[in-house]
């Protein structure tokens, strides 16, 4: 018999992005629509990209999204990222969302991705990324 997956722990920095889901963001059963999940962590993937690339980025690949849980109306969603690899033009960063229902102090994540970026210069030609 296999352990149970041990319960994640809220990221100890700030989130990159904050937000409240709205109803205009809802599938048709009435959740938050899982599409609009994973372009707020685009957002974040490529806010901590360009930050370490100092400069463009594009989002080259998106690799096991994984929806824990569904976002309700109202929810804040606080997304967290964290730069796993730099390459020579690219980075490889995981992203973690959380919610946190609008009248409680409980978070719980939702959703996990590991996103590839990779730097552009100003032709849109992948670039080396700065050292650190």
């Amino acid at each position: 018999m296999s352990q149970p997956e041990e319960e994640p722990s809220l990221p100890d920095e700030a989130p990159l992005i904050r937000t409240i889901a709205m109803p205009t963001d809802t599938n048709p059963s009435g959740d938050i629509f899982g599409g609009w999940l994973m372009a707020q962590m685009d957002l974040a993937a490529g806010n901590a990209a360009a930050r370490r690339a100092r400069g463009r980025c594009a989002t080259v690949a998106v690799e096991a999204i994984t929806f824990h849980s569904p976002v309700k109306v109202g929810d804040e969603v606080s997304l967290y990222a964290e730069i796993l690899k730099v390459g020579r033009t690219s980075l490889r960063i995981r992203v973690e969302a959380w919610r946190r229902e609008r009248h409680s102090d409980d978070s719980n994540r939702v959703t996990q991705a590991v996103f590839t970026f990779v730097a552009l210069d100003s032709t849109g030609r992948p670039r080396t990324v700065p050292a650190a």
